[in-house]
């Protein structure tokens, strides 16, 4: 069992924690009564999906033994226009920079956090649609990267 507890600093302000021990602030906009002093609860929920399927994807292309000299996750999602304003789908996109970087390597280890691993995607993936996409780029050193290929595809 896992225990996540927030508590109340003031308007509508908090300091999130969990069994890691680890803080988070939470805050919302003053348009409606925060302080816009920390991010919002669906930005975590985001972040979350993000997370989750970076590490399983990073551990996967390590054990892969792919040369990866950068490497991050974007979550891109729609929201429902009325309230409960609900995540309705998701972009995931991941970009890999690195030398001689196998895509059925990147390709399959995105699959396996899809489709074995990242929890967070497993359960999301049964209430709205998720893409995914990967970018993979050859590292030239010096921020001149060269794409090598693309693709997408849904599990």
């Amino acid at each position: 069992m896992m225990e996540a507890k927030l508590v109340w600093q003031g308007n509508l302000a908090f300091i999130g924690s969990a069994d890691s021990g680890f803080e988070v602030r939470l805050d919302a906009e003053e348009a409606v009564g925060g302080e816009d002093s920390g991010a919002r609860p669906m930005e975590f929920i985001a972040m979350g999906l993000a997370g989750c399927t970076a590490m399983d994807v990073m551990s996967i292309l390590k054990k892969k033994r792919e040369d990866v000299t950068s490497f991050d996750v974007k979550v891109h999602t729609d929201r429902a226009s009325e309230h409960p304003k609900v995540f309705t789908k998701a972009i995931i996109e991941y970009t890999i920079v690195g030398h001689n970087i196998s895509e059925a390597s990147v390709r399959r280890s995105i699959e396996l956090s899809a489709t074995r691993y990242c929890p967070a995607q497993a359960m999301f993936d049964q209430v709205f649609p998720i893409e995914l996409k990967y970018y993979i780029y050859e590292d030239h050193g010096d921020d001149a990267n060269e794409l090598v290929i693309s693709g997408e595809f849904e599990v």
